[in-house]
């Protein structure tokens, strides 16, 4: 690692404020007379059914609560704080995106085993518009998205830590030991990546796919840890050793943690179908499979998370009517189709200078960034077969994680915003490529010099786009020309 510690915390918490600026800038603006936009309209009334009754929602007027509650009761902190208006609406949202920042660039400096870089990441990931967008609504995208990089960032530990441990077992002679190498002991940092995982699982169903692809990120890591140290059978050696520890850390922790955050709802008595199945008995889907000395909670949590579960299941686009702002993922790695979450036009607009004004939010990615994907990803590939970097290999399976899962049902409705968790691994790999560019250390001082304009050039080029963005990613008030301007492509509109 870096040896310039104060550096590089000082790196972080500078970028970390200017990101808190950016994304707490005028966050009380828009919103529709006063009243939540867009898909806030779903989460904004369930968190104050949240605050309310101390974690639950109770409305079944409501009864679009098709996400677990721990999104929705981190938004209640807002609201508790600030109350039921914009601000606290969106405050924990923009502070989890805040937070991201944090955490990309340690990783990003972790991987790279450079400060620069790791505030490079940072600064680009300030710069991504649908990473601003979702920072500043109150929705839940956001908050599986800081949970997935605290995973993420605790595999990185856990992957140094058991190295340091496998390096000591070697310089003491005891590698050979046992054909499947030695025992790790309490592995703490995979611990917390279990915790992070349950916390993501618990604020959006989508959490269940880095379940599987981060514990398969892991047991890789383990293998290779065990064939690096010189251990005779690592393959068996990481099965043996490593897979019943992981299956505790990586599915038995998540799930305590996703069953936890229904605790409130657990103990409640009017929590939105609670007690649908002792009302209804077996009649019910799924809960007549259940025995009946199961407790009342299980039946009931059983009964809700099929309801959820159908509820995805069968939303589907309606053929021959789509959603108007409706994409499929093969659209989404260059953001070719964005979500527009407000519009106000003409005399409700004003302030442009004109009586022709435009006021609107889009979730679009940066295209300085965005437009970088294939290259990026395929060099990624290419070096993860070539060269084996396994840091290439780690940033694809979040990348993977995000976004692959999606291609199993493209009959289902889905949106660019589905993408906001895998922003993050984005930056990362651009910026792994960015360090290529930059060169090593050792290179010479003209390589270094040449890879060093190259890299403030393409960083300048990112943060001049995100300030071109700026008025369609916080509703500021433009002319109807500027907002044509906004427009790159035909569908954008």
């Amino acid at each position: 690692m870096p040896t310039d510690r104060l550096r590089g915390w000082s790196v972080t918490l500078v970028l970390t404020l200017i990101a808190g600026v950016v994304r707490l800038w005028d966050l009380g603006w828009p919103s529709d007379n006063g009243t939540p936009v867009f898909d806030e309209k779903h989460y904004v009334p369930q968190t104050w059914q949240a605050l309310r009754n101390g974690g639950y929602e109770d409305n079944p007027g409501y009864e679009l609560v098709v996400h677990p509650p721990l999104s929705k009761q981190l938004m209640a902190v807002g609201q508790w704080v600030f109350g039921y208006d914009p601000v606290g609406w969106r405050v924990m949202s923009a502070l989890a995106g805040t937070v991201c920042v944090l955490l990309v660039i340690r990783i990003a400096r972790r991987l790279t085993r450079s400060t620069l870089l790791g505030g490079v990441a940072g600064v680009l990931l300030i710069c991504d518009g649908l990473s601003q967008v979702s920072s500043r609504v109150g929705m839940v995208d956001i908050y599986p998205t800081v949970f997935v990089l605290g995973a993420f960032a605790a595999i990185l530990v856990d992957r140094d830590d058991v190295r340091s441990r496998m390096a000591l077992v070697v310089a003491e002679g005891r590698i050979l030991d046992t054909p499947f190498g030695p025992r790790l002991g309490v592995r703490w940092w995979r611990f917390a990546a279990g915790l992070c995982i349950g916390l993501s699982l618990a604020s959006k169903w989508s959490g269940l796919y880095y379940v599987l692809f981060f514990g398969a990120l892991t047991i890789g890591f383990d293998i290779a840890a065990r064939r690096a140290a010189g251990v005779a059978r690592p393959w068996v050696g990481s099965l043996v050793r490593d897979v019943v520890p992981l299956v505790w850390a990586f599915f038995v922790i998540p799930l305590l943690v996703y069953v936890a955050s229904w605790l409130p709802w657990i103990a409640s008595e009017t929590g939105t179908d609670r007690h649908v199945p002792a009302a209804k008995g077996d009649t019910v889907a799924l809960v007549a499979l259940l025995p009946d000395w199961l407790p009342d909670w299980i039946r009931g949590m059983a009964y809700f998370q099929s309801k959820v579960l159908e509820f995805h299941a069968t939303l589907f686009t309606p053929r021959g009517n789509p959603h108007p702002w409706e994409s499929k993922p093969w659209t989404w790695p260059m953001g070719l189709r964005p979500m527009l979450y407000y519009y106000e036009s003409g005399a409700s607009a004003p302030g442009c200078g004109t009586n022709d004004c435009v006021g609107a939010v889009m979730a679009i990615g940066t295209p300085a960034l965005w437009w970088t994907a294939f290259p990026v990803l395929g060099w990624g590939v290419w070096r993860w077969i070539t060269k084996r970097d396994w840091r290439y290999a780690a940033v694809l399976v979040g990348y993977g994680a995000g976004i692959l899962p999606w291609f199993t049902d493209i009959d289902r409705q889905m949106y660019f915003f589905y993408m906001t968790p895998v922003i993050p691994f984005l930056v990362l790999a651009v910026t792994l490529v960015l360090g290529e560019v930059l060169g090593r250390r050792t290179s010479g001082p003209e390589r270094r010099a040449t890879g060093r304009m190259v890299v403030a050039l393409y960083v300048g080029l990112v943060v001049a786009n995100f300030a071109w963005l700026w008025p369609i990613l916080v509703g500021a008030s433009i002319t109807a020309a500027r907002w044509n301007a906004e427009l790159w492509l035909p569908s954008w509109r």
